[in-house]
């Protein structure tokens, strides 16, 4: 399982919200770029990267920190962020990033995510299901699409989507642990799915747990920044 740890930017700083809440952030660090460094140094492989000014305004905003992370580091970067068209998706796969995670559009246009995942390769993209009993939000977390989570997957896999992003906003940054339920729910209807689990993970045995479930990823966030995990322990892992 892939150790991945996260950073999230608002105003090109490094940032982290609570259940998804604007009106809760707290900025961890000024240069976001600095704390990529670290990561590496570390020894860390990968990076979640998070444009939350971009999730809010429907297009990718925080360009320089994604180009400077990309050629300051060999971190395996997936983005998301407001990515809605070709030009974004080009650009993001010239600059390097690995995988692009893809919310809102898969919900409100989901011909042009079908398409991009016939047209760039579906190993390129990351289906962003943002739940809040197990309902889909959008639009940096702001809104109910009043889909259900496992329809959503059910949608895009017929269409070759291997990857899935799954947050549960309700434990995002409450560092009380993840929701182990529903990744086993959508483990066990799409047992392929790579999945990666995101919101609430703040433990080794949280971790753990999630290896045992054999889940394609764990995303860390709060939980790195409030000193819960330290670097070198998590590689370890």
């Amino acid at each position: 399982m892939k150790i991945i740890p996260a950073i999230d930017i608002i105003e090109g700083k490094c940032v982290r919200l609570t259940q998804g809440d604007f009106g809760k952030m707290k900025i961890y660090r000024e240069d976001p770029v600095d704390v990529a460094l670290e990561f590496q140094e570390a020894d860390l492989e990968y990076l979640h990267l998070v444009d939350l000014d971009g999730a809010k305004k429907g297009r990718v905003i925080n360009w320089k920190v994604i180009e400077e992370i990309q050629s300051r580091t060999a971190l395996t970067v997936d983005f998301g962020g407001g990515v809605k068209t070709d030009e974004e998706v080009e650009q993001l796969l010239e600059l390097g990033v690995n995988q692009i995670n893809v919310g809102s559009l898969a919900i409100k246009e989901s011909e042009k995510f079908i398409y991009w995942l016939n047209k760039y390769g579906s190993e390129n993209f990351i289906l962003s299901a943002d739940v809040k009993n197990e309902n889909i939000m959008i639009n940096g977390w702001l809104e109910s699409a009043n889909f259900r989570v496992l329809d959503l997957v059910d949608q895009f896999i017929r269409h070759g989507l291997e990857y899935v992003t799954c947050t549960d906003i309700g434990l995002d940054g409450m560092l009380s642990g993840p929701n182990f339920g529903l990744y086993k729910k959508i483990k066990a209807r799409f047992p392929g799915l790579k999945i990666n689990a995101s919101g609430g993970i703040s433990s080794i045995d949280d971790i753990k747990e999630l290896q045992y479930m054999q889940l394609h990823g764990a995303i860390i966030g709060k939980a790195i920044y409030e000193g819960r995990f330290n670097l070198s322990d998590l590689k370890k892992i």
